[in-house]
């Protein structure tokens, strides 16, 4: 676990992410990052075009069959 410290960032807030903690993630200055909502927080990963269009995809679909999903699941 890494405590890591809230800072001011122009008009905004950021954090300072701890060089190990880059490493693991594979990725630098510069790099995008996924926050997505987890149980008990949040999960910092490292952005991957990819899985972000796999995951829209997926999104699309539910909301285009989402009538069909839910008779399916009774």
């Amino acid at each position: 676990m890494h405590k890591v410290k809230l800072t001011s960032i122009g008009t905004s807030t950021g954090i300072v992410i701890p060089k190990d903690v880059l490493a693991r993630l594979n990725v630098a200055k510069g790099d995008h990052l996924n926050l997505v909502a987890a149980p008990g927080g949040f999960l910092l990963t490292a952005y991957d075009e990819d899985v972000s269009k796999q995951i829209e995809a997926g999104r699309k679909a539910l909301a285009q069959y989402r009538d069909t999903l839910r008779e399916l699941a009774k």
